[in-house]
């Protein structure tokens, strides 16, 4: 004997026949909407700014990790490093280099 399920979807704003089920997410929680045509459209448009305004998260609900770039702006860590030892500035031999160090730095260059 066969068996034949059909599953039918309701809107969950008016009631009707629905068309798809939308899934969205706010404050790190998940929503499923179902909705027909008219309705999703709406719901479309009206997210529309915000989806464009926004970037994509990782699993778990995380930003991507922004990538951070050595600029022209600022000397090489390691110049600024070599410099300072040879002109006897105390430089911590890891980690971030006083703001003063890159001023004498600056100042010398």
């Amino acid at each position: 004997m066969a068996q034949r399920v059909v599953v039918t979807l309701h809107d969950d704003i008016d009631g009707g026949e629905a068309a798809e089920t939308i899934v969205f997410g706010l404050d790190g929680k998940s929503y499923e909407i179902d909705l027909n045509q008219a309705n999703a459209r709406k719901l479309r448009k009206a997210l529309a700014p915000y989806v464009h305004a926004g970037r994509k998260a990782r699993a778990g609900g995380q930003p991507a990790p922004k990538a951070y770039r050595h600029t022209a702006l600022t000397p090489d860590p390691a110049a600024v490093r070599a410099w300072a030892r040879s002109h006897q500035v105390e430089v911590p031999p890891r980690g971030r280099i006083p703001k003063r160090v890159y001023e004498a730095f600056d100042a010398a260059n």
